[in-house]
């Protein structure tokens, strides 16, 4: 039969790496397939044979912890498809799609084995958990009364009854239905674990610690009693013999998710990051829509350095839910405290702190109100130096233009050559020559001047001269 919904939820963990969020999804209950059929309905010899044989395949993959379940929906076709009266198979082959996540096709085949065969009350109890785990109590507690008045006796209604009342707080019904289940059935673990629940719910953990060790010798290789030890170590504050317990549970189911959870958070709070993502890595393989898990994945890559990754997880918790707090908080820490982008965090923490509820809603001393002081102060840190440093730029901008205009003055004030092809005008100062007026020959042309052969230009010749005088030396030089 199902064992019951585990209602373990793991606390949410502020820490210095950033808050944990994981919480334990509470699995749905698996249903076990039923023995050889009985009843007085004739079944052909055939249909028992291939029932038998998928019943025996089912027992050695459970002995092997590992289920071929499309192997088994084939055979206990083939059964059913012998005599479609036997209802055995088809309740079981309702198990089967229970387990392969077909709870519709479930649900068809259990009221299928109850038409084929009523006092099948098997198929009314599983009916009656995928009601009460689909939230439709009312109709699932219908069934299990209905049960009840078909048969008195039958413990494992009264138990999955006793779960009802103890979730909705009464625990004085709930104890007596689940004294009422083991007088009836003194093996039933389900009542023991409704009995463990009610008296951790009252924080009364002695009592709860005996019901469980009472019920793991009943049954060892139920995670969820190893599980319910492991809690109550963990109210009583012993780490290491909680986590040993949580590794029983896994090794009693290697897929027990609550375990995983539970162990992921131990991990996280001892900065165990590699670890951590271990167990998170599993919790998301049975529930890769688990928004929580994808932030605490988060925590345990950035506690490994691997902060680019650990935004992608921050990412897809964001997808999955918009409103889960943590994730704006972890992603802002990385922003504030890696990359640089203080201004970005402060409003990722503002957002935290309003789904929260608000800053009345939190503790004062809250770690998030720190790292937006932290953050603000960045910010304005950073907005001074931006200030700082446009002031100075805008100075050395106006000392460079006071220092031109200077310059510029100074060689006002000093005159400077001109440039090359400059005109240079007549002044008693200047170095020019002015420029001679040349008269107009007869024919309007200037005779051009003899060049000497140094490249000089020679001198012209004077007007009006006297003659030469031949006793005068020559001058030979040239």
């Amino acid at each position: 039969m199902h064992p019951f919904r585990p209602l373990l939820l793991a606390t949410l963990a502020l820490t210095a790496v950033g808050c944990s969020t994981t919480q334990t999804a509470a699995p749905s209950p698996v249903a076990k397939p039923v023995a050889a059929p009985t009843g007085p309905v004739s079944i052909s010899n055939r249909a028992m044979l291939l029932f038998d044989d998928a019943v025996k395949s089912f027992d050695a993959q459970k002995k092997a912890k590992a289920f071929d379940y499309p192997s088994l929906d084939r055979k206990f076709r083939a059964a059913l498809e012998a005599d479609q009266n036997l209802a055995e198979a088809e309740y079981n082959l309702g198990v089967i799609a229970e387990r392969m996540g077909k709870p519709d096709e479930a649900k068809a085949r259990y009221a299928a084995a109850l038409t084929k065969k009523p006092s099948l009350r098997q198929a009314s109890d599983n009916l009656a958990i995928m009601k009460q785990n689909g939230g439709d109590v009312a109709g699932a507690v219908a069934l299990y009364q209905d049960v009840l008045t078909r048969y008195p006796d039958d413990a494992g209604s009264r138990a999955r009854l006793a779960e009802i009342y103890r979730q909705n707080n009464d625990h004085d019904k709930a104890m007596e239905l689940s004294r009422a289940a083991l007088m009836r059935d003194p093996m039933n673990t389900n009542a023991l674990k409704v009995m463990i629940r009610s008296y951790l719910d009252r924080k009364q953990l002695a009592m709860a610690k005996l019901v469980a060790l009472r019920a793991v010798k009943l049954d060892g290789t139920d995670p969820e009693l190893h599980q319910a030890v492991g809690l109550i170590l963990l109210k009583e504050g012993d780490r290491e013999g909680a986590r040993l317990q949580f590794k029983s549970a896994l090794e009693a189911k290697a897929d027990y998710v609550p375990a995983h959870v539970e162990l992921a958070q131990l991990a996280l709070n001892a900065e165990d990051f590699p670890g951590a993502e271990e167990h998170l890595r599993r919790i998301l393989q049975a529930d890769g829509k688990n928004a929580a898990a994808h932030v605490d994945l988060g925590i345990a890559l950035k506690g490994q350095g691997q902060y680019d990754k650990a935004m992608q997880e921050y990412d897809e918790a964001e997808k999955l839910n918009p409103d889960l707090g943590a994730t704006y908080l972890n992603r802002g820490i990385i922003l504030h405290k890696v990359k640089d982008a203080p201004e970005r965090a402060v409003e990722l923490y503002k957002k935290y702190v309003a789904l929260a509820g608000g800053e009345v809603a939190l503790h004062a001393e809250a770690p998030v109100f720190g790292l937006m002081r932290e953050a603000e102060s960045i910010v304005q840190a950073k907005r001074e130096a931006k200030a700082a440093e446009d002031q100075a730029k805008q100075m050395e901008a106006l000392q460079a233009q006071q220092q031109a205009a200077m310059k510029a003055e100074e060689a006002k004030q000093k005159g400077t050559p001109p440039p090359p092809g400059a005109a240079t005008p007549v002044s008693g100062t200047g170095t020019g020559t002015a420029p001679q007026a040349t008269p107009a020959n007869a024919t309007g042309a200037q005779p051009p001047a003899a060049t000497p052969a140094a490249g000089k230009q020679a001198a012209p010749a004077q007007k009006n001269a006297a003659p030469a005088d031949s006793e005068e030396p020559t001058d030979d030089l040239l």
